[in-house]
C-alpha cells in the first residue's frame, strides 16, 4: 500500500505544479468572475518560471504512472495479500488519470482563456476620418493570450472604440476610437482596471 501512498503524493505534486505554471492566466478569469480585476497582474511575475514548471509537472505525472504501472515486487504482492481491504479511490488508476486529465487542462489554460472574455457587440456606425485617432499603449504585465483578452474586453466597453488589439508578446495595445466620444485618458483608465499597467504610449493621429 506504500506504493499507492507515494503514487498519490506525486500525483497531488503534479496538480500543484500544473495549476502553478498557468496560475499567472488563471488569476484574470478568477479577478473577472469576482469583479476584483485590479488583482489580475498579481502572479504575472512567475510566467518566465512557467516552462520549468511544465517540466516539473511532466515529470512528477510520469513518475506517478511509473509506480502505478511498474510490475511489484515479491515483497509488495506478500504485503498486499495480507491486507485484504480493497484500494481506494484515491489509489486508483482512474484517480491518477483524473488527476492527469485536470493537469493537462491546467498546462493548456493559457491557450484557451480568452474564451472567458466577452467581447461586446457594437453597432457599425459612421466616423468621421478626422475624428479617428490611433494610439499605441505600452502596457506591462501580460503573459498570454487570456491577458489579451481581458484588456480588449474591457476597453471594448466604452462608447467610441472603433478596434482594440492588445498583444502580450509586443507589451502594448493599439486602439483606434472616435476623440468625440471618448479619450485617452479614459482608455488608460479602462487598460489599468484590468491590473496591467500602462507605462508609456504613442499617438499616431489620423489628422
Amino acid at each position: 500500500m506504500e506504493t499507492g501512498k507515494t503514487s498519490n503524493k506525486v500525483a497531488y505534486a503534479g496538480i500543484f505544479t500544473a495549476i502553478a505554471a498557468s496560475i499567472c492566466c488563471i488569476t484574470p478569469v478568477l479577478a473577472l468572475i469576482a469583479g476584483t480585476s485590479g488583482i489580475a497582474s498579481t502572479f504575472s511575475w512567475m510566467e518566465p518560471f512557467r516552462p520549468y514548471l511544465i517540466g516539473i509537472t511532466i515529470l512528477v505525472l510520469v513518475f506517478a504512472w511509473y509506480q502505478k504501472l511498474r510490475p511489484k515486487t515479491q515483497e509488495e504482492i506478500d504485503c498486499a495479500c495480507e491486507d485484504d481491504a480493497k484500494p481506494s479511490f484515491w489509489q486508483s488508476k482512474k484517480f491518477l488519470f483524473i488527476v492527469t486529465a485536470f493537469a493537462g487542462l491546467m498546462l493548456a489554460f493559457p491557450y484557451y482563456s480568452n474564451l472567458f472574455y466577452a467581447q461586446p457587440s457594437k453597432d457599425v456606425i459612421y466616423v468621421s476620418q478626422s475624428n479617428i485617432v490611433k494610439y499605441t499603449f505600452t502596457v506591462e504585465g501580460m503573459t498570454c493570450a487570456g491577458c489579451e483578452a481581458h484588456v480588449e474586453s474591457e476597453v471594448n466597453k466604452l462608447d467610441g472604440i472603433l478596434s482594440v488589439k492588445a498583444s502580450y508578446e509586443g507589451a502594448n495595445t493599439v486602439v483606434e476610437y472616435d476623440k468625440t466620444k471618448t479619450d485617452l485618458a479614459a482608455i488608460q483608465k479602462a487598460i489599468n482596471s484590468t491590473g496591467y499597467k500602462v507605462i508609456d504610449g504613442e499617438n499616431k493621429e489620423n489628422e
